[in-house]
């Protein structure tokens, strides 16, 4: 199964029909076009497109764009706090795309020090992959694909702002922070990222 965003709006890929406002059975990659065309262009808020082949479907839709590759973390500290940047306004995780060369592991703990500023970061395990699309300002579809690990911080906080990538502010915050402040004013992605960790931590 994959969960795409498209504007907030919510695309699964999925093998059965899942409980959404719309279903759609996949017959080949018009079926996909015509998907995207209802979120981007109607009052439908989720979607999903559903058929066996599972792989086949998202190699599809995956031809659509160009795909962007990004790395980023949920970076925890000993009070259980994670650590947010505000960006154009809204909370998000530190994150970035990936340089030549470079491993998804590399590219999500140097982006986590060049936007937070913070220095060694530990590095711990793969949480998940997000999805978005989004379009250019040359008008190029891109499908965004961040990769996002957990990561431990028990250092001293050097924590500020990286002002020329438009961040305005780092913070570490609580989970009720987090539910009342980061919630209201984050993307989907992040939400869904969010609670994949918490998940994880109370296993």
């Amino acid at each position: 199964m994959y969960k795409v965003f498209v504007n907030e709006k919510k695309l699964l890929l999925s093998k059965q029909p899942e409980n959404l406002e719309k279903n759609i059975g996949y017959e080949n990659v018009t079926t996909l076009e015509i998907a995207l065309d209802l979120l981007e262009n109607t009052s439908v808020k989720e979607l999903n497109v559903f058929g066996d082949d599972i792989d086949g479907i998202w190699k599809e839709f995956q031809s659509l764009f160009r795909i962007i590759e990004a790395a980023g973390g949920v970076v925890n500290n000993n009070k259980k706090e994670i650590l947010f940047i505000k960006r154009l306004g809204k909370w998000d995780l530190p994150k970035g795309k990936m340089e030549k060369g470079e491993s998804r592991e590399e590219s999500a703990v140097r982006e986590i020090e060049e936007e937070t500023g913070l220095k060694d970061v530990e590095l711990l395990q793969f949480i998940n992959t997000t999805y978005h699309i989004y379009v250019e300002r040359k008008g190029d579809k891109i499908l965004k694909c961040t990769h996002w690990f957990e990561m431990n911080f028990n250092g001293e906080d050097t924590s500020k702002p990286q002002i020329e990538e438009g961040i305005t502010e780092v913070a570490w915050k609580n989970t009720s922070q987090i539910e009342d402040e980061v919630f209201p004013g984050t993307f989907k992605n992040i939400k869904l990222i969010i609670k994949e960790f918490w998940n994880i931590r109370t296993k």
